[in-house]
């Protein structure tokens, strides 16, 4: 095992249930693109197999979601939550709701968040078709500044074959932001083509976050990078989107690329002194999550 594994906590904020692939078809296109692996992607794992990667890429902690859409739970928050039992320390919950039943979502969250542990909300707005400043977001915008958890979601095009114009950072995102200033919210894919939106709405509020999920390392946008290195050392995280992409290869690929390189398309690399409030200390100090015992993982090894 390499020697750099767990030399400092690593949180992947954005990750997924196995099965991912074949459970929402529109993402298969996007899977085959990232060459997913076909054995995590599209068939069911148990809580020990996401441990056993989690720990060959020494990623200390995830956040994983729950998936819903209209009609149905792809993926229920009782089946993630048998992850997170199972793993109270490493693995964290992220609720999905029914937007279009706003009493019933508002309830469901409280219980996963209280009784569960969960420590975010997600919400994939191409899913629904409702951009984040629709109405039926809002009593989940409440309750959430109520528990104290952020509301994730995506920001940016969307690969799978949907209309991309609700993954808009402006103006959704800044609205959502200027209504509910207490709101933490948690842009998801760094908002590629509208990176520099990302960067700026981040900027522009103080409960504003970015994370990394669904690009590789080596792709980072360079505005993201440049804000992960200067004014936005506390906003930005790291995060996979797994299964499309590994840890294993995301981990890698920040050492490659960002720590020890200086990354594709101008980007430059992470300050040396960023890289720990990106790989894992803003997470953990955002979504207040445990600490990491390192030794503890280390021991594993």
């Amino acid at each position: 095992m390499s020697e750099r594994k767990f030399k400092y906590p690593v949180v992947d904020v954005w990750a997924n249930l196995p099965g991912l692939g074949k459970a929402v078809p529109e993402v298969e296109r996007l899977f085959e693109y990232s060459h997913a692996d076909p054995a995590v992607a599209n068939q069911r794992r148990s809580p020990e197999d996401v441990i056993t990667l989690m720990d060959e890429a020494g990623v200390s902690q995830i956040c994983l979601s729950a998936w819903s859409r209209p009609g149905s739970m792809v993926f229920s928050n009782e089946e993630v939550a048998e992850f997170t039992r199972a793993y109270p320390t490493r693995i964290f919950g992220l609720a999905a709701v029914n937007l279009h039943d706003p009493v019933g979502a508002v309830k469901e969250l409280e219980h996963y968040v209280k009784k569960e542990g969960f420590v975010g909300l997600r919400v994939v707005p191409w899913l629904w078709a409702l951009p984040p400043t629709d109405p039926h977001y809002w009593p989940l915008y409440v309750k959430c500044i109520e528990l104290d958890i952020p509301f994730l979601t995506q920001v940016g095009h969307t690969a799978p074959a949907c209309p991309s114009e609700v993954g808009r950072p402006v103006p959704y995102i800044d609205t959502i932001a200027l209504k509910f200033p207490e709101l933490k919210i948690i842009m998801g894919h760094i908002g590629y083509p509208w990176a520099a939106e990302t960067v700026g709405v981040a900027w522009k509020h103080k409960n504003v976050y970015i994370d990394s999920s669904a690009w590789s390392p080596k792709y980072y946008a360079a505005e993201f990078v440049h804000f992960a290195n200067t004014t936005g050392r506390k906003k930005c995280m790291f995060a996979t989107n797994f299964p499309q992409l590994g840890f294993k290869a995301c981990v890698d690929n920040v050492d490659k690329h960002l720590v020890n390189g200086k990354g594709l398309h101008g980007s430059g690399g992470l300050r040396k002194q960023c890289v720990e409030d990106f790989m894992g200390g803003n997470a953990i100090r955002v979504l207040k999550l445990p600490p990491v015992d390192l030794k503890q993982l280390k021991a594993r090894l």
